[in-house]
C-alpha cells in the first residue's frame, strides 16, 4: 500500500502536465482532470480502509533516513479529508464543464483553467500527507500559486484587485511560515513533526512559547481566524463561480488541519488553549455578525465561512481526543456544505442575474429546483437537527461541557447563538430571493432597506441559461450532504478514531518501523 502515497500527488501533477501539453484540446484535458481526480478518489479510499484498519503508512522517498528525507503521512485523519477533498473537487469539476460550455470558456479558460485546477487538488494532496514542516510548506506553496491563478481568471478589475489583495496576504503567511521553519529548525535541527514532537520538550517555554505562536499566526492566516480573517470576504465572491465554491470549502480547512497538527504533535507541552478559546469565540461572533449585515449571496457565505471557522477552532481549544474527533467531523462537515451552498448560489446567480437578496425575488415559482438545492445545505450549515451540522455542533458541545469550565460554557453559548444567527441570516437570504414576489408590499422593502448601503448590495450580471450538468453537480452534492446525517454513526465513529489516534501521537521508534516496514 505505500507505493499508493506518492500517487495522491502524482497523479494530479502528471495530468496536469498532460493538460498543458493538450492546451488547446477542451475534450482531452476534460477527460484527463476527470480521470486524475477520480483515481485519486479511489486511492484515498482504499488508503482510509487501510489505515484504519492496520495503522498509519509512513513512506520515505528514495528510501532516504527518516531525518533526512521527505517523508510521507497517512493516518485515518489525512486519508479521510483526501477523500473529501477529490469528491469537492470532482463535483467542482462537473460544475465547471457545464459553465464553460455554456459561456464559451469565458471565466475557465482551456488552456489555464484544467491544469491550474490539479495542480491545486496537487497541493492540496500533498498538505495533507506531509511529514515535515518543510514539506507542508512546499503544498502550501503549490496550492497558492494554483490559487493565484485561478482567482484571477477572466482578468476584470474586480478580480485582479481583489486577486492582489489575496497574493499579498498569501505571501505574508508563507513569509511568516517559512521563518517558522527556520526558527525551528534552528532550535530543534529538524523539521520532521515526529522529531520535532519529541525534542520540542528539551527547550525552555519561553522558546517553545515564541515558536508555537509564529507558526500559528502563519496558519491562522491561511485558515482565515478573526481578526486576520479580513482578506476572505473580499477575496472569494469576485472570483468565478467554481473557484469561489472550491476555495470556501478546501483552502481554508488546509490551515485548519494545519493547527490540528500543530497543536496536538508538536506542542504537547505548551499549552496556549485559552488563547484559542478566545479567539474562537471572537471568530464565531464576529463573523456571523457580518453575515447578517450582508446583501449579497456570496458575502454572506463568505462571512459565515469565518464564523464556522471558530468552531474547528472551539474544538481544538479544548484539547480532548472527544473533541478532536468532533473537530474532524465537523471539518468534514463544512468542506461539503459550504462548497453546495457555494454551487447553489452560483445557479442562483445564472438564473437571476444577480446575488443581492435585494435584487433577487420569485425564483420559488420560476425555479422550484434551485430552491432546495439551496435549502437543504443552508438549514444544514444552521445546524437544524437531524442534520450533519446539528451532529456536529452537538459533538462539540459534548465534548466542551464534558470539561465543564465556566470559559466552555461560555463557548457553548457563543456557539448556540452563532448557530442561531447562521439560520437567520441564510433563512433571511431564502426568503427574500425565493417567496418575495414582484407585486409584494413595500413593507417588506421597507424592512430591508438598511442593508442598502451593505457591499454589493446592487451587483446585477446577465441571465445566463443553466447547462443539465450544472444542476447535477449541485445536486449531487446536496445528495453528499444528505448522506452526511444518513451515514453520521459511522461517519462520526471514523473521526472520534481518527481524533483518538491524533491525539496519541507517534513516536520516532514508530515511525521508523513504519517506513521500514514498507
Amino acid at each position: 500500500m505505500s507505493a499508493l502515497v506518492p500517487l495522491l500527488v502524482g497523479i494530479p501533477l502528471i495530468g496536469a502536465a498532460i493538460n498543458l501539453i493538450f492546451g488547446r484540446r477542451k475534450k482531452t484535458q476534460i477527460v484527463v482532470s476527470v480521470a486524475a481526480l477520480a483515481t485519486v478518489l479511489v486511492l484515498g479510499a482504499v488508503l482510509l480502509v487501510t489505515v484504519d484498519t492496520s495503522g498509519p503508512i509512513a513512506v520515505a522517498i528514495a528510501a532516504w533516513p527518516v531525518p533526512l528525507g521527505i517523508v510521507l503521512y497517512v493516518d485515518v485523519l489525512a486519508a479521510l479529508l483526501v477523500v473529501v477533498t477529490s469528491i469537492v473537487l470532482l463535483a467542482v469539476l462537473l460544475f465547471s464543464i457545464g459553465q464553460g460550455a455554456a459561456d464559451n470558456d469565458a471565466d475557465t479558460p482551456v488552456s489555464i483553467f484544467y491544469p491550474a485546477y490539479l495542480i491545486l487538488g496537487a497541493g492540496i494532496f500533498n498538505a495533507f500527507i506531509a511529514g515535515d514542516l518543510f514539506n507542508l510548506y512546499v503544498g502550501f506553496e503549490i496550492l497558492l500559486v494554483a490559487s493565484y491563478v485561478l482567482i484571477t481568471l477572466g482578468g476584470t478589475e474586480s478580480r485582479i484587485r481583489t486577486g492582489v489583495v489575496y497574493i499579498v496576504v498569501s505571501l505574508v503567511s508563507s513569509i511568516l511560515f517559512l521563518a517558522a521553519i527556520a526558527m525551528v529548525y534552528g532550535a530543534l535541527g529538524t523539521v520532521n513533526m515526529v522529531q520535532i514532537s519529541e525534542r520540542m520538550a528539551l527547550l525552555p517555554q519561553d522558546t517553545q512559547t515564541i515558536l508555537h505562536l509564529m507558526l500559528l499566526l502563519a496558519f491562522a492566516i491561511k485558515a482565515a481566524v478573526f481578526p486576520l480573517s479580513f482578506w476572505l470576504p473580499d477575496s472569494y465572491p469576485t472570483a468565478p463561480a467554481p473557484v469561489t465554491a472550491v476555495f470556501a470549502g478546501l483552502l481554508t480547512k488546509v490551515g485548519v488541519y494545519a493547527i490540528i497538527r500543530t497543536e496536538t504533535q508538536l506542542f504537547v507541552a505548551n499549552d496556549l488553549n485559552f488563547l484559542l478559546m478566545m479567539v474562537a469565540l471572537s471568530t464565531m461572533i464576529v463573523g456571523i455578525l457580518g453575515a447578517v449585515a450582508q446583501a449579497e449571496l456570496k458575502r454572506i457565505l463568505s462571512f459565515t465561512l469565518v464564523s464556522h471557522i471558530g468552531y474547528m477552532i472551539f474544538g481544538l481549544a479544548i484539547n480532548t481526543p472527544l473533541a478532536i474527533g468532533a473537530t474532524i467531523y465537523y471539518i468534514v462537515h463544512h468542506i461539503i456544505v459550504q462548497t453546495t451552498l457555494f454551487l447553489a448560489v452560483g445557479l442562483i446567480e445564472r438564473r437571476a442575474g444577480s446575488t443581492s437578496i435585494l435584487k433577487v425575488k420569485g425564483l420559488m415559482r420560476a425555479a422550484p429546483l434551485l430552491a432546495v438545492l439551496y435549502f437543504i445545505p443552508a438549514i444544514n450549515l444552521g445546524g437544524l437537527p437531524p442534520f450533519s451540522g446539528f451532529i456536529g455542533k452537538y459533538a462539540l458541545f459534548d465534548a466542551a461541557a464534558q470539561v465543564g469550565t465556566p470559559v466552555m460554557m461560555v463557548l457553548i453559548v457563543g456557539g448556540i447563538v452563532t448557530s442561531i444567527l447562521t439560520l437567520y441570516a441564510l433563512m433571511r437570504a431564502w426568503n427574500l430571493s425565493f417567496w418575495r414576489e414582484d407585486d409584494d408590499s413595500s413593507e417588506t422593502s421597507e424592512r430591508i432597506a438598511y442593508l442598502g448601503n451593505a457591499p454589493a448590495a446592487s451587483v446585477s450580471t446577465e441571465r445566463r441559461t443553466i447547462p443539465r450538468i450544472m444542476t447535477f453537480a449541485t445536486a449531487g452534492m446536496v445528495v453528499v450532504t444528505i448522506s452526511l446525517t444518513v451515514f453520521a454513526g459511522p461517519l462520526l465513529d471514523v473521526c472520534l478514531r481518527a481524533g483518538e489516534r491524533v491525539a496519541e501521537g507517534v513516536t520516532l521508534v514508530q515511525l521508523e518501523e513504519q517506513v521500514g516496514e514498507r
